[in-house]
């Protein structure tokens, strides 16, 4: 997750880029949280000369940290480089590092130099080939997991950043009135959290929310106490959810979704259920005056998300949305749960 001092890093850019007043800290976080976790590992290459060296690498490396090529020689490497954008290069040979430096282009990746000896002369040389981290090839294998997920971490941030400068994200990735993720930051970010999870096997919940005769009270009480009920029915879900992890978006008048990671569906339905009482139990006010509202929800689950299937984001959204309008035609209020693969609500 990002740090304090990276997330200001891009908050300040953007802020400048929008010439908008400062952007909340805690939302700029939330935002960058999910964009860090739905992002794929690194893609990384690997160029060691020496075979013991490239095979003692090759098992410290897991799946979940770089996607990684292995490449003995630096001048296929290089040819691969140029043909696809690896982010970080790990590499005995200070060539490599002067040959993929001296290339002029939009993006630069970054290098560590495994150096024969871990003394201060070999690092000096790699940094003055143009390495950004350096490590001796003797280093214990808990300096070298931590070196490697500094490299790690440090490709996934540059990677948040241009997406959200190429993009323009942060300026339509909150809902302005609720202060929840916007329609457009599900659309970006929903399908990828679902390819997170079929890349790990991992169990995911998609909850659709809507707010019971919401235009019924918007046209009774007036715009300002239903804009009111809106931010507090955000609110009351987004406290309920664990923070980090699982989040929150407008994506209609008064229909939300929520997203939930690496939730497997007996948890998804709890959460749901948690959340329609949060929102029942507990009356909303608007000038110290107390309204009653409820809401509707419809949830599809995923026990193991599968690999290589085809539109599943759009599948599970389309589950959810049957489910939410069998939760409003069966007397709203309620929740209406659909296990992904089962015809069982």
């Amino acid at each position: 997750m990002a740090g304090g001092g990276q997330t200001t890093v891009i908050q300040r850019i953007l802020e400048r880029r929008a010439d908008r007043p400062p952007i909340n800290t805690e939302e700029t976080t939330a935002n960058i949280a999910v964009m860090l976790r739905v992002v794929p590992p690194p893609r990384a290459l690997l160029v060691c000369q020496d075979a013991a060296l490239r095979q003692q690498l090759e098992r410290r490396i897991t799946g979940d940290m770089f996607d990684v090529e292995t490449v003995a020689d630096e001048t296929e490497a290089v040819q691969r480089f140029i043909a696809e954008f690896r982010a970080v290069v790990l590499t005995d040979s200070l060539d490599l590092v002067r040959r993929l430096r001296a290339r002029s282009g939009e993006r630069s990746p970054f290098i560590v130099y495994v150096a024969e000896l871990d003394d201060s002369a070999e690092r000096e040389a790699g940094l003055a080939a143009g390495a950004d981290e350096c490590v001796g090839r003797r280093a214990s294998s808990r300096e070298l997991d931590a070196r490697l997920g500094a490299a790690r971490r440090i490709a996934e941030l540059e990677a948040v950043l241009r997406i959200t400068l190429a993009e323009n994200r942060k300026l339509s990735a909150t809902d302005d009135l609720t202060r929840v993720a916007s329609r457009r930051f599900f659309t970006k970010h929903f399908p990828r959290e679902v390819e997170r999870a079929a890349r790990y096997a991992r169990g995911l919940g998609l909850l659709l929310c809507d707010i019971d005769y919401f235009k019924k009270l918007n046209d009774t009480l007036g715009h300002a106490a239903g804009d009111e009920i809106l931010r507090q029915f955000a609110a009351r879900v987004q406290k309920n959810l664990r923070r980090g992890v699982d989040w929150v978006a407008r994506i209609g008048g008064e229909e939300f979704a929520v997203v939930l990671p690496e939730t497997p569906y007996e948890q998804a339905l709890e959460v749901a259920r948690k959340l329609r009482s949060a929102v029942d139990k507990t009356p909303f006010t608007y000038d110290r005056k107390p309204i009653t509202v409820t809401a509707s929800f419809g949830l599809c689950a995923l026990d193991r998300v599968p690999a290589g299937e085809r539109q599943l984001a759009q599948r599970v959204l389309k589950i959810a949305d049957a489910a939410l309008y069998r939760s409003k035609d069966g007397g709203r209020n309620r929740v209406t749960a659909t296990r992904f693969g089962s015809n069982a609500a």
